[in-house]
């Protein structure tokens, strides 16, 4: 079972930063990655992790991304229901519902957030800041405001 779900999920790297901890000998490396995973059906998740070498980092961040995994409704399996608005810091991610052909009009985080759950329509606009870690999560929280219309 266990290697069922590791296929089903897509895992997507967003953001590969080198962090440096300075000591008393010099400066020490080591990166931190932040991964998107989702199955393209409405399943998504996101995790962080650090380590000397980044396919480590890689490994630790989709690993806290599978444990992190929630459920979105879409509607029609390719858009959202209606217009929302996630926030996190400063980030606001405006999320808006669009017609079929349209396209994910999103940049950079947000994209990889929106195509990852399986969104195939929608328009956004990411106000206040553009930082990766802050977007994601501004992204999850817009998807957990949606309501499920039928």
């Amino acid at each position: 079972m266990d290697n069922k779900t590791v296929s089903e999920f897509e895992e997507r790297v967003v953001a590969i930063n080198r962090v440096t901890k300075v000591v008393k000998g010099g400066r020490r490396f080591s990166f931190a990655a932040l991964v998107v995973i989702g199955d393209k059906n409405g399943q998504i998740g996101f995790g962080t992790g650090k380590a000397g070498e980044v396919p480590e980092a890689i490994g630790k961040a989709s690993r806290a991304a599978k444990k992190s995994s929630r459920s979105v409704d879409l509607k029609e399996g390719r858009t959202i229901a209606h217009e929302v608005i996630g926030k996190f810091g400063a980030a606001k991610v405006v999320m808006k519902p669009a017609a079929a052909g349209t396209g994910v009009i999103a940049g950079g985080a947000v994209r990889a957030v929106l195509e990852s759950v399986g969104v195939k329509d929608i328009l956004t606009k990411c106000v206040g800041t553009r930082n990766p870690h802050n977007a994601v999560r501004a992204t999850l929280d817009g998807l957990k405001q949606l309501k499920n219309q039928k």
